[in-house]
């Protein structure tokens, strides 16, 4: 039954993450629906394993989200 169910729920979408050491270069990527826990992880918007050991291009790096209401917010009466 819970397959079922799972068909028809949305899955969270996945992003990506690089780790950055003091010089700016990439040590590790990672992939998940939240931001990593630690300094030094920015949002890219692909991973490249070219980029390993290497500074990160400025064009990888995917702008801040904003933060999104949980509800919506009722109209000024």
């Amino acid at each position: 039954m819970q397959f079922l169910w799972s068909l028809f729920t949305r899955k969270p979408a996945l992003r990506q993450f690089a780790l950055l050491d003091v010089q700016g270069r990439c040590q590790a990527y990672k992939e998940c629906c939240q931001p990593p826990v630690g300094d030094g992880w920015v949002e890219i918007d692909e991973i490249r394993l070219s980029w390993m050991h290497h500074p990160l291009p400025a064009s990888a790096r995917v702008s801040p989200r904003a933060a999104q209401p949980s509800r919506h917010q009722p109209l000024a009466a």
